[in-house]
C-alpha cells in the first residue's frame, strides 16, 4: 500500500479564509489525504493567503518563505499558495516569489487534490492569470445562482458517496465539503461571497467577485454539521451580510434564517459580523437585538464620518446618521455590542475631517475600533486620486486615532461593569485561567472575559457571570449561582 501524502493548511486573514481552509481540508481528506498541523510533518504545506493590504500581504509572503525554508530542514517537499493573494496576483506573485512550488487560485479548489499531488510528483501546474471576479457572474443578482463559477464555499461538484469521518457536508450535494483544522467550540459559516459595493479603496470584488448568497438550506445544514462537531457559537461572515438574499428574491432572508439558525440543537449563540450600515433595516436589528441565542453584536463598517471623505470613498453617511443608528441599536437593546474599523489619511481628508471622525468616536461608545493608516491599492479608484497626505502625516493621524480608540474602548469596557452577561468559555489555560467571550465579543478581535480558575468550567460551555472589573477592553467577571445557565443575562 503506497504511503498517504500528508498536507499541513496554514491560514492567514479573516475568518472567510478560515472557512475556505477548512473546505480544502474537506476535499483533501475526501480524497485520501492526512491532516497534520504543523507544516514541518507535511509533505505540503498550503498557505492560504490575505491579498487585503499591505502588511497582510506582507504576513502572507513571510508564511510562504517560512514554510519554505521547512524543506531544507524536514519532510516537507512542497510550498503551494493559495487564497486572495494567489487569486488577486496569480502568475505576478509566482515570478516574485519562486520558493513557492505553486500559485493556485479560485478555479483550481475543485481539483485541488490533483493539484498538489502533480506539484509533489515533480510536475508543474501554471499559475493561474488573475482576471475581475465581478465579470464572470451576471450583472443581474438574481441571474448569479445558475452561474458555473468557482466560488469557495459553495460547491458546485457531486461530492464523494463515501465520506471520511469529520468531514461535511450533512446537507444536500451542492453543499460544500468541510473539515475542521480545530477544536474550538465556535466556528465560521459563510453566508456568501463577494461584493456589489464599490468602495473606492477596497480591492475585494475585483478578486472575491459579485455578491452571491448561499441557499439558507445549505447554510442551515453546514451549522446543523458543525453543531454535531461540537460547535457552540457560529459565526456569519462574508463581505456584507446585510445584502444577504437580495439575489435569492428576499433582502430580508437573513431576518428570516436567524430564529432558525438560534433553534438548531447544541447551539448556544449565533453571532452575525460585516454588517454595513446604509444597509441596515429596522427588521434586522429587530431580530438582532431580540431573537433569543442570537447576539445582539452589530459589527459596523463605518470607515470614516466626515461627509466628504465617506463620499470620496464612495460610502454613506455622517456623524450624526451614525450615532443615531447607534441610538436606535441601544435603545432596544442597552448592552449590544459595537464595533468597526476606520481609515485615516484618506485622500483628501481636512483635519476638520480627522476632528468630526473624533466626535463620531467619542460619541459612539464602541467596543471595539480597528484603525488603518491609508495605502494605495494596486486597481482601486482612490489609488488614482489627487490631494494624498504624505506618509508621516498619515502615520501620525494613525497614531492620534489609535491612541483615541484605545481610551475610548478602556471607557467602554469600564461602563460594563455590574453587567449581567453570557460568557462562551473559549479555553482554559493555567496563565489566565478561564477565558472566554461575552454577547459584544467577537473571537480574536474585541477583548475577552477573564473568570479565573474554576476547574468546573470547560470550553464550550456558557456561563452567567457579573463583570466586577475591567483592563483595556478585557472584563473580569464572576459566574453567578453553579456557574451554569440558571439565570437570565440582560440583553
Amino acid at each position: 500500500m503506497p504511503e498517504r501524502r500528508t498536507v499541513a493548511l496554514v491560514t492567514l486573514g479573516c475568518a472567510r479564509n478560515e472557512v475556505d481552509s477548512e473546505e480544502l481540508a474537506g476535499r483533501l481528506a475526501a480524497d485520501g489525504w492526512d491532516l497534520v498541523e504543523d507544516a514541518s510533518d507535511a509533505d505540503v504545506a498550503v498557505v492560504n493567503t490575505c491579498g487585503f493590504v499591505e502588511a497582510a500581504k506582507k504576513d502572507s509572503v513571510d508564511a510562504l518563505l517560512e514554510a519554505n525554508d521547512l524543506k531544507d530542514q524536514g519532510r516537507t517537499q512542497a510550498v503551494v499558495a493559495v487564497g486572495c493573494m494567489a487569486e488577486r496576483y496569480g502568475k505576478e506573485l509566482a515570478e516574485a516569489l519562486p520558493e513557492a512550488d505553486g500559485v493556485l487560485g479560485f478555479d483550481d479548489y475543485a481539483d485541488i487534490s490533483d493539484r498538489l499531488q502533480t506539484i509533489l510528483s515533480g510536475g508543474v501546474h501554471a499559475s493561474h492569470t488573475p482576471r475581475d471576479r465581478r465579470k464572470l457572474l451576471p450583472i443581474s443578482p438574481a441571474e448569479r445562482q445558475t452561474a458555473d463559477v468557482a466560488l469557495p464555499g459553495h460547491a458546485q461538484d457531486t461530492p464523494p458517496a463515501d465520506l471520511p469521518e469529520g468531514v461535511a457536508p450533512a446537507s444536500g450535494p451542492r453543499a460544500p465539503l468541510r473539515r475542521r483544522l480545530e477544536t474550538s467550540p465556535v466556528a465560521s459559516v459563510k453566508l456568501a461571497s463577494g461584493c456589489d459595493r464599490r468602495c473606492s479603496f477596497c480591492a475585494i470584488p475585483s478578486f472575491r467577485g459579485s455578491f452571491i448568497s448561499r441557499r439558507p438550506s445549505d447554510v442551515l445544514g453546514e451549522t446543523r454539521w458543525l453543531a454535531e462537531q461540537g460547535v457552540k457559537e457560529v459565526m456569519l461572515v462574508s463581505e456584507n451580510n446585510t445584502s444577504y438574499g437580495k439575489d435569492l428574491g428576499d433582502i430580508r432572508l437573513l431576518e428570516t434564517l436567524l430564529p432558525e439558525l438560534a433553534a438548531v440543537d447544541g447551539l448556544e449563540r449565533i453571532r452575525v459580523s460585516y454588517l454595513q450600515p446604509a444597509e441596515m433595516r429596522p427588521g434586522l436589528i429587530d431580530v438582532l437585538t431580540s431573537t433569543e441565542k442570537v447576539a445582539p453584536y452589530f459589527d459596523l463598517s463605518f470607515q470614516h464620518s466626515a461627509p466628504g471623505v465617506l463620499r470620496a470613498m464612495r460610502r454613506f453617511g455622517d456623524t450624526d446618521r451614525f450615532l443615531e443608528l447607534l441610538e436606535t441599536i441601544r435603545a432596544k437593546a442597552p448592552q449590544a455590542g459595537a464595533r468597526s474599523n476606520f481609515i485615516v489619511g484618506f485622500p483628501g481628508e481636512t483635519e476638520d475631517d480627522l476632528a468630526e471622525l473624533e466626535r463620531f468616536l467619542t460619541g459612539a461608545r464602541l467596543d471595539a475600533i480597528g484603525v488603518f493608516g491609508y495605502s494605495d491599492e494596486d486597481g482601486t479608484e482612490a489609488a488614482t486620486y489627487e490631494n494624498k497626505l504624505d506618509p508621516e502625516t498619515v502615520a501620525e493621524r494613525l497614531a492620534h486615532i489609535s491612541r483615541l480608540a484605545e481610551e475610548l474602548t478602556a471607557q467602554r469596557a469600564e461602563e460594563r461593569i455590574g453587567e449581567t452577561i453570557e460568557v462562551m468559555v473559549d479555553r482554559v489555560d493555567e496563565e489566565d485561567g478561564v477565558v472566554g467571550r461575552a454577547a459584544h465579543q467577537a473571537p480574536e478581535t474585541d477583548g475577552q472575559v477573564l473568570l479565573g480558575a474554576r476547574p468546573e468550567l470547560v470550553p464550550g460551555r456558557m456561563v452567567v457571570a457579573k463583570v466586577v472589573a475591567s483592563e483595556g477592553v478585557d472584563l473580569i467577571a464572576e459566574p453567578l449561582g453553579d456557574g451554569g445557565c440558571t439565570e437570565e443575562a440582560g440583553r
